[in-house]
């Protein structure tokens, strides 16, 4: 499918005049309606130029650009290596390019090693930084928990381009397309101009339904996608900019260069009117795809205006009760990255959804969300079903209502499906010091069902997070240790679904080393066993932190017991728990020749009470001692 959704990144075009010209070269004719966004003709012209070894490079890259614009991926993937073939001094973008198109084929092998090239080029750029730290990333998306599924809207046209869906509170869903015949057609991709429809939503399973123009916001010029605040009384929707009037006039290739623009509408009982731009749009930029945050607030839009990291970034504005505006805010590179982020929707519980065609996706543009509670959240693939190799975007999710909208070309044509979440929970544990507060990297989470299982071990990247998704609706266990810290088991309670932040705090190992004794807190057995409790493990993981800063360090453990029960009986059970605490160290990676056990039974007490002890000095009779036989 041509990508009218990225041609309106750009500009609008208006011919005017009708002064005498002499006759074009064909490159001349190609050239004009390549500067007119007229992509399919620009084409046509150049291929007519390709000469084999005798081709120009500059054909080469305004086709390998038609064709990446329009995005057909194949060719234009093939022009980009004659391209690099014949001319490898490159600007570094034509390198990103020519990955995308070989990743959005699904040759991503081929796109690796472009890409390789491309970080070499420009090692600072985000883009390069991201791939080389996960080059092979591939597997990991194909494999992560599905957040969706997805299905058919039943207004899809086989003729028309259907996208930026956004649903009211009261069910009305408004659509941008181009199912009406204006007359004239949009040079980019010989299809309609946009206009603003809107349907009906009486379920999951039902289609959307009574699809009807939005006449009173429809104009000559592309008019959508559009967002209504959860009053139904206030509109932001993209128009171009020569609605309001402002374009660039080149006179000598007659032509006025528009830009796309928003505009805010009121509902005045059941029409739209009071049509005015808003401040920050801009003759030389384009403003487009906005989002209405739930309290109104603020609005989130893309654009390429001064201070845009790439090609198009995400934005956001403070909307003021007086009808004013604030200054608009760059998104930064925790959303943005050096290529094209756009169709930003902000949901009810301070998801962002938007997407991007930089970040680490299966090919051309996918669905990205990055929760703005979570502290120094980083995006995530929506994975598939939502994302393939072709064009996914626009996506946006009602929580309250449980379902969701996107936009997709997958099969050769942008339609609109419904996005289904799967019952699950975004589980967020964040581990810190419980002394400093200061976050933890490197500790490892692993996660149980209810039963106990090990469902997976994790690590927590540099703020100090793992990030899990499992089944809503259930019981689970995290186990988190990491070196120098006494590990911690914590419950987690069920859920229904959705968020679900974990802190987790862990206390730095102190442990007392003496001349001759390592002292720890007291290992626990069950009566008249020798297995490893959970509470014994925890004061053993101090013994083996100890052991790994000292690696010539060797012990002796020494298993005690009290005066009850026979003296051979308690010498047994003495040597089983002794064996059992140095298989435990041994587990943990300690070497065998670095320890010693022996059990003593109870004839070495440290209180010697005989048979008048008191549950006090039983508990201190029976223990485990930590000899330091070298350091």
């Amino acid at each position: 499918m041509k990508k009218l959704y990225v041609g309106l990144f750009f500009a609008g075009v208006m011919f005017f005049g009708h002064a005498q010209q002499k006759a074009k070269t064909p490159l001349e004719v190609a050239d004009t309606h390549y500067n007119n966004y007229e992509f399919v003709e620009a084409a046509a012209v150049y291929q007519k130029m390709v000469r084999g070894a005798k081709t120009d490079v500059y054909v080469y890259q305004q086709l390998a650009d038609c064709y990446y614009n329009v995005f057909n991926t194949v060719e234009a993937a093939k022009n980009y290596a004659k391209l690099i073939e014949n001319g490898p001094a490159q600007d570094a973008e034509i390198y990103y390019r020519y990955a995308q198109m070989l990743k959005a084929s699904g040759r991503y092998d081929t796109s690796n090693e472009v890409m390789k090239q491309f970080a070499k080029m420009v090692p600072d750029d985000q883009r390069s930084i991201a791939f080389l730290r996960e080059p092979d990333y591939i597997p990991r998306l194909r494999s992560q928990e599905e957040l969706f599924t997805f299905q058919d809207t039943g207004i899809n046209d086989l003729k028309s381009s259907d996208f930026g869906a956004f649903m009211t509170k009261h069910d009305t869903v408004y659509f941008a397309s181009t199912r009406a015949e204006k007359g004239k057609k949009y040079g980019w991709n010989e299809q309609p101009y946009l206009d603003l429809y809107r349907a009906k939503y009486k379920g999951v399973e039902n289609p959307l339904i009574d699809v009807e123009a939005v006449s009173e916001i429809n104009t000559q010029y592309h008019d959508g996608p559009a967002t209504i605040s959860q009053d139904g009384k206030t509109m932001f929707f993209a128009t171009e900019s020569f609605r309001q009037g402002d374009y660039v006039k080149n006179k000598s290739k007659r032509i006025k260069l528009g830009k796309v623009s928003l505009y805010k509408a009121t509902m005045k009982g059941k029409k739209w009117t009071n049509f005015e731009p808003v401040p920050f749009n801009g003759k030389d930029y384009s403003v487009s795809n906005p989002s209405l945050s739930a309290d109104g607030k603020t609005l989130y839009f893309a654009s390429d205006m001064p201070g845009t990291m790439g090609g198009m970034d995400v934005w956001k504005v403070a909307l003021y009760e007086d009808g004013s505006y604030g200054v608009p805010l760059n998104m930064g590179s925790q959303v943005n990255t050096e290529g094209r982020e756009s169709f930003p929707f902000i949901a009810e519980d301070d998801k962002l959804y938007f997407a991007s065609d930089s970040r680490k996706g299966f090919g051309g543009l996918d669905v990205y969300v990055i929760d703005l509670v979570i502290p120094r959240a980083e995006p995530k693939n929506l994975g598939t079903p939502i994302n393939t190799a072709k064009d996914d975007f626009s996506f946006s999710f009602y929580p309250v209502k449980n379902i969701g909208f996107f936009s997709t070309n997958r099969v050769g044509r942008d339609d609109i499906y419904k996005a289904i979440p799967i019952c699950n929970t975004e589980m967020y544990i964040t581990v810190s010091n419980e002394k400093t507060g200061e976050v933890l990297a490197g500790a490892t989470v692993a996660i149980f069902d209810d039963r106990r299982n090990l469902i997976e071990t994790r690590t927590s990247d540099y703020r100090g997070i793992v990030e899990y998704v499992v089944d809503c609706n259930k019981f689970f266990n995290l186990q988190v240790s990491k070196q120098d810290f006494e590990s911690k088991t914590v419950e987690i309670p069920l859920h229904k679904g959705g968020r679900q932040q974990v802190a987790v705090t862990l206390r730095p190992i102190e442990v007392i080393i003496k001349e001759e004794q390592i002292l720890l807190g007291d290992i626990y057995f069950e009566f008249n066993k020798s297995n490893i409790t959970r509470e014994g493990a925890f004061e053993l993981d101090k013994l083996v932190q100890v052991m790994k800063r000292h690696p010539n360090m060797r012990i002796k453990i020494g298993s005690h017991t009290d005066t009850r029960g026979s003296d051979v009986y308690n010498l047994k059970l003495s040597q089983q728990r002794a064996t059992t605490t140095a298989q435990y160290i041994l587990s943990k990676g300690i070497e065998g020749y670095r320890l010693e056990s022996e059990g003593y039974g109870e004839s070495q007490p440290k209180i010697n009470c005989g048979d008048n002890c008191t549950e006090e000095e039983h508990a201190i009779n029976r223990r485990s001692e930590f000899m330091i036989i070298k350091k």
